[in-house]
């Protein structure tokens, strides 16, 4: 499974979007990536001056644009108060997407992937794009997540027809595979103690629910229920857990949830597709990504409190915007 049909399965789950339409694109991101490769994959990671003035703030939010007019992802940076977002990487043949900080804002950890795979796993990169380097052993891998102490990144690879949930020091080793199910766990998240991970789980009959594991003895328990459709969680420094759950109306919206499970309650309302959720440092706002229904729908990253008020959009073009994750 390509890391497109990675997210195509995520989004029919966690959005109610078509498994369709997230395949359409990744054929048409190849057929593109196949015209360009070779020339891609020599151009360096650079900032114009758009990348100076998107970056130039503090807690930057990073996330991943495409466009019809560029069907491959980069890598952007945009400050919560809004502005034009930088550029942060240039490959127009390789997409790069889900970006996670480091702890200390000083580096970024994302996921590379080109035509047929040819370049295809976990990277990381300074916070204005610079010092590319590999992390080994992900390829194929999704999900990066940056633990607490910054020593560790967690991630989700294929066994099989389905997804684990791994650890690994920040160069690759040694990896260790955390989750041995029939399930498709991903998306995995710390605890602010680095002793937890929250991830999401989908069963063969299409639910999926945020489990939680403990490393030191890799015990697992469910924080939402069975039958749900629950997907994209993040672990706030205030120990509260958002996600996005499709819930009854068909629509995909945002819910916090304690880690013990108890506390459900749902943040936003809207007939929109909410998604990715990501905290503010102070656990007192959330970026996400709204809209997406079809290809034609922009997606565009909104703010919200965690009491569900201040509802802002950030961005506004006519673009696809993703992934979203704030700069501690």
């Amino acid at each position: 499974m390509t890391r497109h049909q990675h997210r195509a399965a995520d989004d029919g789950r966690a959005t109610g979007k078509p498994r369709g339409t997230g395949a359409n694109r990744t054929a048409r991101h190849r057929r593109a990536a196949l015209c360009a490769l070779a020339v891609a994959l020599t151009v360096p990671l650079t900032l114009g001056a758009a990348g100076d003035a998107g970056v130039a703030g503090d807690r930057t939010i990073v996330f991943a644009r495409y466009t019809t007019a560029a069907p491959t992802e980069d890598l952007y940076a945009i400050s919560p108060s809004g502005g034009t977002p930088g550029k942060l990487t240039h490959t127009p043949a390789v997409s790069d997407v889900m970006p996670s900080w480091s702890p200390d804002g000083k580096r970024v950890a994302f996921v590379r992937y080109g035509s047929g795979g040819a370049i295809d796993g976990i990277w990381t990169m300074t916070a204005t794009g610079g010092d590319l380097k590999a992390v080994p052993g992900t390829k194929g891998a999704s999900d990066p997540a940056w633990s607490p102490d910054g020593k560790r990144i967690a991630y989700a690879k294929p066994v099989g027809t389905q997804r684990e949930i791994y650890v690994a020091d920040i160069d690759g080793t040694p990896a260790t595979r955390l989750t041995h199910t029939a399930g498709d766990d991903l998306h995995p998240t710390w605890s602010p103690d680095g002793t937890y991970l929250a991830f999401s789980r989908a069963d063969a009959a299409g639910h999926s629910r945020v489990m939680k594991i403990r490393l030191s003895t890799l015990a697992q328990t469910a924080v939402t229920g069975p039958d749900s459709h629950d997907g994209t969680p993040d672990w706030s420094h205030g120990n509260r857990i958002a996600f996005s759950r499709v819930d009854a109306s068909g629509f995909a919206h945002l819910y916090l949830v304690r880690p013990d499970g108890t506390g459900l309650h749902r943040i936003t309302s809207d007939r929109f597709n909410d998604k990715n959720p990501s905290w503010s440092p102070d656990g007192r706002r959330l970026v996400f990504t709204r809209g997406g229904t079809d290809d034609a729908d922009p997606e565009h990253l909104y703010l919200v409190r965690a009491d569900g008020t201040a509802l802002t959009q950030l961005t506004k073009t006519a673009s696809h915007d993703l992934e979203a994750d704030w700069r501690p």
